[in-house]
């Protein structure tokens, strides 16, 4: 087990993740990377841990979700009414802590029965699931119904944001390339097939909804404690559709792809938030495109391992 997860491909990118973070810091501390874009780049992150937590039940698993926006919810409403009352980062953490205990009860309570269901049933259900949890938001007292709540302590800060995200893709990437992971990924191609090969389909398909699930939660504490303010309007069906247009966009199946996307996405969002009549027009066109040109999204279920950099080195070392 940790020779899997301290393998030289890991290394490598826990490298990659540490000279990055080095980078965008000292740009930060220096001024290139002002107030305004320091947003958009937490908001990136943010996105990059509910991409690839949605990839893993889509792309990895089949499964067509569309209730990631209410683990997002659940997460974000129960670090904001601990932080609101403790303001401190012990209650962060247990804010993080209680979302992602109701998260796992609700998403084994959804998923149980509604994960025998396929296709368009099942994005239904999830759906369903997730405005079921934004109206018990709006109707209960301690969440401020409708109003939300307000003047949330910012205790998200680069280094924890960082962490969390690199924590996230590190989780989902070596999940799917561990057994349970191959089991999910026979299922995608032919659950039928699975099952007559003795694979527990419901067992894996629960499984990777209550990862995704729980990284959708923790993705929501980070949000809530970043933008002071919270309101049911932020995780309606709209927000689980831009997840999975992330997912979609940049392959089901890729991890990479759902980095990329992400960070395309939120890039392309700041570029345009200043022609806010054409924005969605350009947004609408960029994913026209992809689906014509690429239905699989940029990279369809590929991913860039240093692995496969290697070995075409040796390869050209070969020619040569």
């Amino acid at each position: 087990m940790l020779k899997r997860y301290f393998s030289k491909e890991n290394i490598c990118w826990i490298l990659l993740a540490a000279a990055s973070f080095t980078l965008i810091t000292f740009l930060m501390n220096v001024g290139i990377i002002g107030s305004y874009y320091q947003i958009t780049l937490y908001n990136i992150c943010i996105n990059v841990i509910l991409a690839v937590s949605l990839n893993l039940i889509i792309g990895v698993c089949g499964q067509f979700s569309l209730g990631h926006a209410g683990f997002m919810c659940i997460g974000a409403y129960s670090a904001a009414i601990i932080v609101r009352s403790m303001g401190n980062m012990l209650g962060f953490a247990l804010g993080i802590g209680v979302g992602i205990v109701i998260s796992t009860i609700a998403a084994l309570i959804v998923s149980i029965p509604t994960l025998r269901l396929r296709g368009d049933y099942l994005a239904i259900a999830t759906l369903g699931f997730a405005e079921i949890i934004r109206i018990i938001v709006i109707n209960m007292e301690i969440t401020n119904g409708a109003a939300g709540i307000t003047g949330i302590t910012k205790l998200t800060t680069w280094p924890l944001l960082f962490l969390f995200m690199v924590i996230s893709i590190m989780i989902v990437t070596n999940y799917s390339r561990s057994r349970q992971g191959r089991a999910c990924i026979s299922i995608r191609e032919d659950e039928i097939a699975s099952e007559a090969m003795g694979i527990n389909t419901t067992r894996y398909k629960t499984t990777a909804f209550v990862i995704g699930a729980i990284l959708a939660s923790v993705a929501g504490a980070l949000y809530a404690c970043n933008f002071y303010v919270i309101k049911p309007d932020l995780f309606t069906f709209n927000k689980s559709i831009d997840i999975l247009v992330m997912v979609v966009f940049g392959g089901m199946g890729s991890m990479t792809g759902s980095v990329i996307a992400a960070v395309f996405i939120g890039i392309l969002n700041t570029l345009l938030q200043n022609f806010s009549s054409i924005r969605m027009v350009v947004y609408g066109i960029v994913l026209v495109a992809i689906m014509i040109f690429r239905p699989s999204g940029l990279l369809g279920t590929k991913e860039f391992t240093f692995s496969a950099l290697w070995k075409g080195r040796r390869k050209e070392k070969k020619k040569k």
